[in-house]
């Protein structure tokens, strides 16, 4: 090689690669915007109950719940179609089947047929446990492993609520309870395979897909139960079908889901240890119901709990 070629040679500067993005635990701006999100969902879910007694005034059970699930899948496949949202992966659609048989068909359905012999206050205190129910079931299905202080803050918070259903009752329970406790079970598998989900996809979309593979489930449960039950559109009846399907079931849940898949399945749970309660206040507002000196109680040791649990770090 000659002087010449060596000084003209082009001179290669190595530029080192980027450093790769730490991996630790999520900014407190996205948790907070996380439990705000899992929040929003917990007030949305509040009102199921007492939307369902509404829509229950005019409507029969078989026919409320497969049109609640009808128009809620209309208007999430409007939105997948307007904005021209890709079909999900293969992988993806036994978690949608589970979130699908979780929340748009199997709780709402056993739900509504509690409510047909159980108090929206009573309804509300069962379903109380299911942040508990959904703990274990997140620690089952994707491994996650919460600290003991966690675990006893939950445990405190679901004696609470059990505690509270029981001097409602009276210290007996009603039959309507078969179908509350397993409403319980399918809807914590149905919220933990959601909350998996929405760490892959967003939020909004788990229960858009969902909806629309239980709809023609849902749309052949209506043209079976219309003909055969009561369907009389009140002021009430069209408010409570209205509000459970789009306010409850489809955008309650996108926040919901969202919420999740930022601070993670057992936290966002821990959140819906107030639902019981404000269910209770709009019993009070929207139907009339009374409440004894046991509920402002319980919601402070219920807040109590909320609050160790989300400080405690699994």
């Amino acid at each position: 090689m000659t002087a010449q070629d060596s000084a003209t040679r082009p001179t290669r500067i190595a530029v080192p690669a980027p450093a790769a993005a730490p991996r630790g635990p999520a900014p407190a701006s996205t948790h907070r915007t996380g439990t705000l999100m899992a929040a929003l969902g917990v007030i949305a879910f509040s009102l199921t109950f007492p939307s369902t007694a509404w829509g229950l005034e005019g409507i029969g059970p078989w026919s409320f719940v497969t049109l609640r699930g009808v128009l809620s899948a209309l208007v999430a496949g409007g939105c997948l179609l307007a904005l021209r949202v890709a079909v999900p992966d293969r992988r993806h659609w036994a978690g949608l089947a589970v979130v699908g048989a979780g929340v748009v068909v199997g709780f709402p359905l056993l739900t509504t047929l509690a409510l047909q012999t159980s108090t929206t206050a009573h309804a509300a205190v069962v379903v109380g446990l299911l942040p508990l129910t959904t703990a274990v079931f997140a620690a089952l299905r994707t491994g996650a492993r919460p600290s003991r202080t966690f675990w006893v803050a939950a445990l405190a918070g679901a004696a609470a609520v059990i505690g509270f259903t029981v001097q409602q009752s009276g210290g007996a329970l009603t039959t309507a309870d078969l179908y509350l406790f397993g409403a319980l079970l399918i809807c914590a598998a149905g919220y933990t395979e959601g909350g998996r989900l929405a760490r892959e996809m967003p939020g909004w979309q788990v229960i858009g897909w969902a909806l629309i593979l239980c709809l023609p489930l849902n749309i052949a449960g209506a043209a079976l139960a219309l003909p055969h039950e009561s369907f009389h559109l009140t002021g009430h009846s069209t408010a409570g079908l209205l509000y459970a399907a789009l306010g409850s079931q489809f955008l309650g849940l996108v926040v919901w889901y969202r919420g999740m898949a930022a601070i993670g399945v057992p936290k966002a749970s821990q959140l819906q240890l107030a639902q019981p309660l404000l269910t209770l206040v709009w019993s009070v507002f929207l139907l009339g119901e009374h409440l004894t000196i046991a509920a402002p109680l319980t919601a402070a040791a219920v807040l109590v709990c909320i609050a160790v649990t989300q400080r405690a770090r699994g």
